[in-house]
């Protein structure tokens, strides 16, 4: 049998393309190995509550992994993911008809840098493109927003012991926001122990099982110590982390006081007549990013202080 190979040809970018490009693929090398500022502050939170010795050297070791990684500037999970972004921008971001280009591109490159695994397969030929790429491989999920020169994007290295693996459900409306959380919590109760904790857990609520999955990955987006600024789905994040917490999965699911660095709700409209709800998780070595460029492309890094990309 011939071995199938993916066929993939540098796309021919603009100068500024190019520069995008090379920021992004340096950008995914980066989070590869470095957890974002909120991550790391919450790990250190949770390292301090735990007493039994097991869970403190669980700990210990998850930072001696992350001080390797960053020394290493190699990968702080063997899983770097199915790369995808979450982003927002002006319709008159100048780069915008280029855009699903440069960001194939910059994981392409950026796999090469890190080094990435190879997790692109693709479906029903069922061979690994080598690549990082494939059909549909990045994700990419696109917002225009207004009218303005900007993107604001989310960068995010979805694994597959843990977000990937999401779940979700319509609700009839008489199971309520009860039935919500009855569904997160068998969720978790049978499947979080899977997905590495401590656990950055994404509930999603919505009309439909892809808009409430699209909003469980949004959840995830949002920082650790973040809230919901609804009142009633900020008291849901409050209820669900602590039921979570009292499952007593503990890191790395060795049984412990905590089992979550947060809950994170994310809710939209949705039909009278349904309940969407998702549930997507983030593992203890949640390695997401946010990157916001402006018309030059001068950018920032809100989730990584002090960082400067080569």
């Amino acid at each position: 049998m011939d071995t199938m190979t993916y066929d993939y040809t540098e796309p021919t970018l603009s100068a500024k393309g190019q520069r995008m490009r090379d920021i992004l693929a340096d950008y995914i090398a980066l989070i590869s190995h470095r957890l974002p500022d909120d991550v790391t502050a919450k790990l250190e939170e949770l390292s301090k509550i735990e007493v039994d010795p097991l869970q403190k050297l669980v700990y210990d070791t998850m930072m001696e992994n992350q001080l390797l990684a960053n020394k290493l500037k190699r990968p702080s999970c063997q899983d770097t993911g199915a790369l995808q972004f979450f982003i927002k921008c002006g319709a008159q971001f100048p780069l915008l008809g280029e855009l699903n280009q440069i960001l194939k591109d910059a994981v392409y490159r950026g796999t090469k840098k890190a080094p990435l695994r190879h997790n692109a397969v693709q479906t029903f030929d069922e061979y690994n493109t080598g690549m990082n790429i494939g059909d549909g491989i990045p994700s990419i999920f696109l917002q225009v927003d207004g009218n303005g020169t900007d993107i604001s994007m989310y960068v995010y290295m979805a694994g597959g012991g843990c977000t990937l693996p999401g779940a979700a459900k319509v609700l009839m409306p008489g199971e309520g926001y009860e039935g919500v959380v009855r569904f997160v919590m068998d969720r978790m109760t049978s499947y979080g122990i899977n997905a590495c904790p401590p656990l950055l857990v994404g509930v999603g609520v919505a009309t439909s099982v892809e808009t409430a999955a699209l909003n469980s990955k949004l959840a995830l987006m949002r920082r650790v110590d973040s809230e919901n600024p609804n009142a009633n789905a900020a008291k849901l994040e409050h209820l669900l982390e602590d039921g979570i917490n009292h499952i007593g999965l503990g890191p790395q699911g060795f049984g412990g006081q905590k089992s979550v660095m947060g809950v994170n709700v994310e809710n939209t409209a949705r039909h009278p007549s349904t309940i969407g709800v998702a549930v997507s998780t983030g593992c203890w070595s949640h390695r997401r990013g946010l990157i916001n460029f402006d018309a030059d492309l001068n950018y920032d890094l809100p989730l990584n202080k002090g960082v400067e990309l080569s």
